[in-house]
């Protein structure tokens, strides 16, 4: 038994590392995430009144970037938490948006219901192929990117927001 137990430790410490060193792979900003910020910039998306608006208008600004759907638990959990975070951020020109992969009449009653008041635009699917050029190959959500005023990838979250993490990391961006 004990020769069992010996070989056993060794085989999930391999597997244990294998899984951290993909995991922070996964999660860790790399250069491919440069052609994605600069492909987030060239869509137009519709702002959830229906409203068209070019995502260029954020570039050059440090952005909190969620990737969201109203039929996703840990998003619909994490939103009042996140939009309590961006009007404490709003004296540190530190902004907060988000991209539905949903349709525009869910996330306008959404945005209703909950009160958000940082911008939700509307990616439907194609927002998918958006988070998975960011690294997010299996096109989780909640996934969230923390984007600096250079327009690099500071950090990128898979999975609910831990919050007190998050403020601790906005000194990526300045904050």
């Amino acid at each position: 038994m004990k020769q069992k137990l010996l070989l056993y430790i060794p085989i999930a410490i391999l597997f244990g590392a294998i899984g951290f060193y993909f995991n922070h792979q996964r999660l860790t900003p790399s250069a491919p995430a440069a052609p994605a910020v600069a492909n987030l910039f060239a869509q137009s998306m519709v702002e959830a009144t229906g409203k068209p608006e070019p995502l260029s208008e954020w570039k050059g600004k440090p952005l909190i970037v969620n990737f969201w759907a109203t039929w996703c638990g840990p998003c619909v959990e994490e939103m009042p938490e996140l939009n309590a975070l961006r009007a404490e951020l709003v004296s540190k020109n530190i902004h907060v948006i988000g991209i539905g992969i949903d349709s525009q009449d869910n996330i306008a009653k959404f945005a209703e219901k909950y009160k958000i008041t940082y911008p939700l635009y509307v990616a439907g699917v194609n927002g998918t192929a958006l988070l998975r050029q960011f690294g997010n190959d299996a096109g989780g959500l909640p996934f969230t990117v923390l984007i600096g005023a250079d327009g690099q990838v500071k950090k990128m979250y898979l999975g609910s927001i831990k919050f007190d993490e998050l403020r601790k990391d906005l000194a990526l961006l300045g904050a």
